[in-house]
């Protein structure tokens, strides 16, 4: 084919080309009017209503940057904070650890290993539900099965949930029960590491230990440093737990008060909607450093085949 008859072919082609181009919009806009009307609107909506004074009932009144000057002297928005972060720091790295260990025993070829990888999974599909969170609450009481449990040992329990030491504990402990879903993601990723890296370690006399430093750990990083973003995200977002497990209040004494139920509190509890407002844009900037920080730090620990 000549150049002008590969010209007059393209030419002729063009035109066929944007009904497929119209049907791709068409297909796109039921995603692209979920984008603006169900994140980027309420998101803009809610820039705004931080910069006023809103209670649902009046029209927002401008009140500049006093909602973000009021959170220097929020002595309860500071301990929601340090609940958060206690919560968060402590109960993902556990989590992600015992996620990793249990994935490397179930990489061993076990045999029902769909059966066991079902099982684990299921924690992490029911671990935000309101109805652990009851369950939970259950357990940890008075008279809850774990203080049974203890009593067979001759232990005396406590009201693990009413016991300002204790009772955000008890919600770590639940967080680190839904290792399900980086367990699975951990195994996966087991799975992708050829066995000729473990045999040259073995050959040349490495330990299992050894081989799991040099050889594992280095390889899975990427898969690590998934889970990591995934989980400490999901950790700032918990609301239920701390809802139902406190009766809506973080108590006692403020020890469950996540920042994402002081924030329902203000909002609709106070119906301080304009501070609410504020503090979620708080929540996207701490939930934002985090993941910045983790992927600045990353270049320094996770290793990626190229």
């Amino acid at each position: 084919m000549t150049a002008a008859a590969e010209l007059r072919h393209l030419k002729g082609a063009a035109p066929k080309s944007k009904p497929q181009n119209k049907a791709a919009f068409w297909f796109l806009l039921p995603w692209f009017l979920g984008l603006f009307a169900v994140t980027l609107g309420p998101m803009v909506a809610s820039l705004y209503l931080s910069f006023t004074k809103y209670n649902l009932l009046q029209p927002p009144e401008f009140t500049g940057t006093a909602n973000f000057e009021r959170m220097l002297t929020d002595e309860r928005l500071h301990s929601s904070l340090a609940v958060t972060f206690t919560y968060v720091l402590v109960s993902v790295p556990i989590q992600l650890g015992l996620a990793l260990g249990l994935a490397i025993l179930l990489d061993r070829g076990i045999r029902g290993l769909a059966f066991y990888r079902s099982v684990f999974y299921l924690p992490s599909l029911l671990g935000a539900s309101v109805a652990i969170a009851v369950l939970w609450r259950t357990v940890f009481g008075t008279e809850g099965l774990f203080n049974e449990g203890l009593g067979l040992f001759g232990i005396e329990g406590r009201g693990w949930i009413s016991d300002p030491e204790t009772a955000l504990s008890t919600l770590i402990t639940l967080n680190v029960w839904t290792f399900g879903s980086p367990m699975v993601i951990f195994l996966a990723g087991l799975r992708q590491i050829p066995v000729v890296y473990y045999e040259a370690a073995a050959v040349d006399g490495a330990s299992p230990w050894r081989r799991f430093i040099s050889v594992t750990l280095p390889l899975l990083t990427p898969i690590v440093f998934f889970n990591l973003v995934l989980q400490i995200i999901h950790a700032f977002q918990s609301f239920t737990q701390a809802f139902i497990v406190s009766g809506g209040t973080g108590g006692p004494t403020d020890s469950t008060l996540f920042f994402s139920l002081y924030l329902y509190q203000r909002g609709f509890g106070n119906f301080d909607m304009g501070y609410a407002s504020a503090l979620a844009w708080l929540l996207l900037v701490i939930i934002g450093a985090f993941t910045a920080v983790n992927f600045w730090a990353s270049k320094y620990w996770v290793h990626y085949d190229d």
